[in-house]
């Protein structure tokens, strides 16, 4: 393969079906979606401009637009949802889940949109550009979070992205929320881990309450300030949470699989005006790891 490929055959092979065959409202066929595709994979890959992608992609607005609109269509979330599907029906899925997130830098040609502050991004309808674009100023400037959930084998099921001075424990829910892995045939989606690995930001006595009552077991880290607030309180602190000390040294995994997200430098940097295009770079990263497995462990 050529630096410019990314794909096998074997492995478009499985892309391919799940691709639209038209426009929106049934407009001309797509052409040559395969090029178009490694065209998007290469520039988030290389972190460069659209307008310096080589010529052997075709023109740089096409790949740009085919980005933009499967984006904001919900392609790549259909996309992604199949292979999940598929996967799930293969038993190839590992259900003991970890959750967290990860902070990427902006860069100064992704930030000259005005955008609204104090908002928060809108995860209601995830193809709706939110006022703030999905930027925050934290103590090293204008960033982006990726939140994440990810299988035992470092394998991402929900990317949603926010503002980088936002907190990770209010995105537990909604992450939760998005956790949607249709079967093939008949039955409902798979909403439900078998058990949440995270750390103590997401140790919040809400959260916990909400994964027992969905019947999640919890494998999360108590805070000293918590156990010490307990223990002060005395009989009224109640027991401290169950915590399995050893399952909790794999939470690593959604660790490891952000160092494969961030080896594409236009996801470690980000260079996306629009947080749509940003979070479907993202989104299109995870359709690479489940069909590449480069994500999968031992």
């Amino acid at each position: 393969m050529t630096r410019t490929a990314v794909f096998t055959d074997e492995q478009w092979a499985r892309i391919e079906p799940l691709m639209p065959e038209a426009g929106p409202a049934g407009g001309r066929p797509y052409r040559d979606h395969r090029q178009v595709v490694e065209g998007i994979v290469f520039r988030y890959r290389a972190g460069i401009p659209w307008r310096d992608l080589p010529a052997c992609f075709g023109p740089w607005q096409t790949v740009w637009k085919r980005h933009r609109r499967f984006s904001a269509d919900g392609t790549w979330d259909q996309v992604l949802r199949l292979l999940l599907a598929e996967a799930d029906a293969a038993g190839e899925i590992d259900w003991a889940v970890s959750v967290d997130s990860t902070v990427n830098r902006a860069h100064q040609h992704g930030t000259n949109l005005a955008r609204g502050t104090g908002g928060s991004s809108n995860y209601k309808n995830l193809f709706d550009e939110p006022d703030d674009h999905a930027l925050g100023r934290s103590r090293g400037g204008l960033g982006t979070k990726i939140h994440q959930l990810a299988d035992g084998r470092c394998r991402p099921l929900v990317v949603l992205i926010g503002p980088g001075q936002a907190g990770d424990s209010p995105m537990l829910p909604i992450l939760l929320e998005q956790l949607r892995v249709p079967r093939i045939g008949r039955g409902r989606p798979r909403t439900r881990p078998d058990r949440l690995r995270a750390d103590t930001a997401y140790s919040a006595r809400g959260h916990r309450a909400l994964l027992r009552r969905r019947g999640i077991r919890a494998v999360i880290a108590e805070p000293d300030d918590q156990a010490r607030n307990r223990r002060r309180r005395g009989q009224r602190g109640g027991r401290p949470p169950a915590f399995d000390t050893e399952d909790y040294k794999k939470r690593n995994t959604i660790e490891r699989g952000f160092n494969v997200f961030k080896q594409w430098r236009g996801l470690a940097t980000r260079y996306d005006k629009l947080a749509l295009t940003y979070r479907g770079g993202a989104v299109l990263r995870a359709i690479v790891v489940w069909v590449t497995g480069l994500g999968d462990v031992p």
